[in-house]
């Protein structure tokens, strides 16, 4: 059985959530047959890096397109024909995926300068997918770029990163460069609802959501916590899965949802010392994980903080936040007070350092909460 990730693998460059920008650049350029010998796709992980390269193979390689004047003026792949099947199976011979991180050293590169010079064996493109490319070592890198420099006709280079930085600018600046966003957390939901109800599973919304959420902007990542809570949920005959509720998704990820958080924030702004304590108390024994609690409570402060002295920032915060919690943050951001907010920030960042290495999780939070408070 197929993990949800990569059964629901976008198949075309429609598919592609989150990038529409690159999706644009490459519809238009696979129009106009004008595809580049080499790439670079930098970003955020599980944003659609190594799924786009496999896309670019299709579109090489598509023999539908090669074949059909009319369906190549779409600039997608047909997704039917032999190239499209294999490269979508991963069994193409002249598709060739590398991860860096393990074939980092200088005689694998020169293993794939010796395969660039043969021909493909069956399709039209040889497509090289060096995923982790920043692993490379700096003699690797040497090799790569003399090969980048005078490249066959018959070969494409697609070069993967999460850490552009790294990345030797003799490299970059012979590629064309996309750089893949974090995805808006309402695309991250509404991908989640489509395969919940093509795989019949019942969910709560706020589960989704705290799902997307954790996600941190990654669809991978999503369908992978998506897929781990479902499987151990209990089904019945007509769906094997049963229903994800808030409940399961914080046991999964012993973390809590952001109902837990803005309630805590508000016993915190209301300086309901004694109510915020017994809540911190009761947190603690269900399980949940303080440090991620502490740490998502700084970020739920340190957006009220900023809404409060800049309100346009509503417009980036929609991508992560559902209309109710936005509605939760900036009822918040009325009530607080800057100067004991950014004090109270100060006091959780201190605590979080301790209850990092603490073998009493609890102990620092209480202590900021009551100095802060009394």
């Amino acid at each position: 059985m197929l993990a949800l990730y990569r059964k629901y693998r976008p198949k075309t460059l429609d598919d592609l959530l989150g990038q529409e920008p690159i999706v644009e650049i490459l519809k238009n350029a696979a129009k106009q047959n004008r595809l580049a010998h080499a790439y670079l796709f930098y970003g955020q992980r599980g944003s659609g890096k190594t799924t786009t390269a496999r896309l670019i193979a299709k579109l090489a390689n598509c023999i539908t397109r090669q074949s059909d004047p009319e369906f190549f003026k779409k600039g997608e792949p047909c997704n039917k024909c032999q190239a499209c099947v294999e490269i979508d199976k991963g069994i193409a011979l002249d598709v060739i995926e590398i991860d860096a991180a393990s074939n980092r050293g200088i005689d694998e590169i020169r293993d794939l300068k010796e395969g660039i010079r043969l021909s493909p064996t069956t399709y039209k493109y040889k497509v090289f997918i060096i995923d982790e490319v920043h692993q490379l070592t700096p003699p690797a890198f040497n090799a790569l770029l003399k090969t980048l420099e005078e490249p066959p006709a018959h070969a494409i280079f697609i070069l993967a990163t999460t850490e552009y930085e790294k990345v030797p600018s003799t490299i970059s600046s012979r590629t064309q460069r996309f750089n893949f966003k974090k995805v808006p957390l309402p695309q991250i939901i509404q991908k989640l609802k489509n395969i919940c109800s093509a795989e019949k599973i019942e969910f709560d919304e706020s589960a989704l959501e705290l799902i997307a959420a954790s996600s941190e902007g990654s669809f991978r990542d999503a369908e992978s916590l998506l897929d781990q809570i479902a499987s151990l949920t209990m089904g019945s005959a007509s769906s094997p899965f049963g229903k994800i509720s808030v409940e399961s998704v914080e046991t999964a990820l012993s973390r809590t949802g952001f109902s837990k958080i803005a309630e805590m924030a508000g016993y915190l702004i209301e300086a309901e010392l004694d109510k915020a304590l017994e809540y911190l108390s009761k947190i603690n024994d269900e399980g949940y994980n303080l440090v991620q609690f502490n740490k998502d409570l700084i970020h739920y402060f340190r957006r009220v903080l900023v809404l409060k002295f800049s309100p346009n920032l509503e417009k980036e915060f929609v991508k992560i936040f559902t209309d109710k919690e936005m509605e939760q943050i900036k009822a918040h951001s009325k009530k607080i007070s800057e100067e004991k907010t950014i004090k109270l920030i100060k006091s959780l960042i201190d605590a979080y350092t301790q209850m990092r290495y603490s073998p009493f999780a609890i102990v620092p939070m209480e202590v900021a909460i009551i100095e802060n408070l009394k």
